[in-house]
């Protein structure tokens, strides 16, 4: 089958448009042919070597965490699932830049009739991150104050939208540019950080998620008030902060799981959640596809096309 893989960490350049051998599904998995799959930050940063969850010692391997297919096979004890099923998932650190992955069925959902493939692409490991910053480290409840940054990615646009759906008042940043599609995302307020500091806007909020990091991360502790929840994905807030007393910093790590992953797809096919494409590229694309992903404002999801 055809695979983009890494051999070495590096940039664009150690990307390989290769042939490797189909796997084989075993107990408790599934084979999925690819029809779609998702491009996110984590396969850069995979690829250059920062994600601190991939070593050395786990190369070769193939790129892409989330895919959206057909199950082509189901290994020894898979019950829930058929040849022939529409199906997606977040899937390990190997394999979803290719023309079949293998997945365990516990990470798998089935992909409602009303979702094409590459609105399925996008949502699993987006979806998951989320979904999880919200809702299990968040803890969010119906009229709390949310402030997320960075809410027009593909993480982002999710979480901008849980947290309308959870009842909560959403202020969330973005560039000038990208402003009236957070207002379209249903965010209450829409903040430029280029124009506008956001702590002399939010005041005691109840949680912010951080999917920027640095700067910004340090500066949200003050928008928080007692027993605040400040989540990042991307490194653990400092506590020893003068302005973190009193409230709770988390950095976490997105983990697939099949049923809440159906509870997400049920929230896209009732409507209350939209799930949008920003551009589509094809598998042999895939170098493209990351440099658009880290240079470009990316509204929504970047997706491959594997097969029809």
């Amino acid at each position: 089958m055809k695979a983009i893989r890494i051999e070495q960490f590096g940039g664009p350049e150690v990307m390989r448009f290769c042939d490797v051998e189909v796997p084989k599904p075993l107990a408790g998995e599934v084979l999925v042919k690819n029809f779609f799959v998702g491009v996110n930050p984590v396969d850069y940063k995979i690829r250059e070597g920062q994600y601190p969850e991939v070593k050395q010692d786990k190369l070769p391997l193939t790129l892409g965490r989330e895919v959206a297919g057909l199950v082509e096979k189901v290994g020894q004890g898979v019950s829930d699932f058929k040849k022939g099923d529409r199906v997606f998932a977040m899937i390990g650190a190997d394999g979803g830049y290719a023309e079949y992955s293998r997945v365990p069925a516990v990470h798998l959902a089935h992909i409602p009739q009303s979702l094409d493939w590459p609105v399925a692409a996008g949502v699993p490991l987006a979806g998951h991150t989320a979904w999880q910053a919200l809702v299990e480290h968040g803890q969010i409840e119906q009229g709390q104050k949310v402030l997320i940054h960075g809410g027009t990615g593909g993480v982002g646009h999710f979480a901008v939208q849980f947290a309308k759906v959870k009842g909560a008042e959403v202020y969330a940043t973005a560039s000038t540019d990208s402003l009236p599609f957070l207002r379209e995302l249903g965010a209450d307020r829409a903040i430029d950080y280029k124009t506008e500091r956001f702590e002399d806007i939010c005041k005691e909020f109840d949680l912010v998620i951080d999917l920027i990091g640095g700067d910004t991360q340090a500066r949200s502790w003050q928008v928080l008030g007692e027993g605040g929840r400040l989540v990042s994905t991307l490194t653990m807030p400092d506590a020893s902060h003068p302005q973190a007393a009193g409230k709770t910093g988390a950095r976490f790590t997105a983990a697939p799981r099949g049923e809440e992953l159906t509870e997400i797809a049920g929230l896209i096919e009732a409507g209350n959640v939209q799930v949008y494409i920003a551009k589509v590229f094809e598998l042999e694309a895939a170098v493209q596809a990351l440099d658009y992903l880290a240079n470009e404002h990316v509204h929504g999801k970047v997706v491959l096309h594997i097969s029809d």
